[in-house]
């Protein structure tokens, strides 16, 4: 006698260790999924940071808090974030609008890049205020 039940086959030995690995294997691909997903929001963070404070910088040169050309500035701290300018306009009403890009770093790198734009400036008056 090899077992509690004599002459029956043997064929799920092993089996425990296949679903084992299996569901190990699923973890890992979501572990994986949820920090692909981190990376990519924190970038994204880090764009719209940058885009608000290079708007900034911009707005203290229209506004004549600060020497130079407001695109100048707003790119310098984009560099100094880590960012890059994709665009920059000083608009009719004194606003200035900066769009910053930031690539994904790290093994998600491959991810892409994440785009922010902000825009400040002096603010308006409300309608039908004096």
């Amino acid at each position: 006698m090899t077992g509690p039940h004599p002459g029956r086959g043997r064929r799920d030995e092993g089996s425990g260790t296949v679903l084992v690995l299996g569901v190990c294997t699923v973890a890992l691909g979501l572990l994986l999924a949820l920090l692909g997903l981190g990376a990519a929001v924190t970038t994204r963070h880090r764009a719209e940071s940058a885009a608000d404070l290079a708007a900034l910088a911009g707005a203290d040169v229209v506004l004549g808090r600060a020497p130079g050309d407001p695109c100048a500035r707003a790119a310098g701290v984009l560099a100094a974030a880590g960012a890059r300018v994709a665009a920059c306009a000083v608009a009719a009403d004194g606003s200035v609008q900066v769009t910053a890009v930031v690539a994904v770093r790290g093994r998600f790198a491959a991810l892409g890049e994440a785009r922010a734009t902000a825009r400040a400036g002096r603010q308006l008056a409300a309608a039908g205020a004096s």
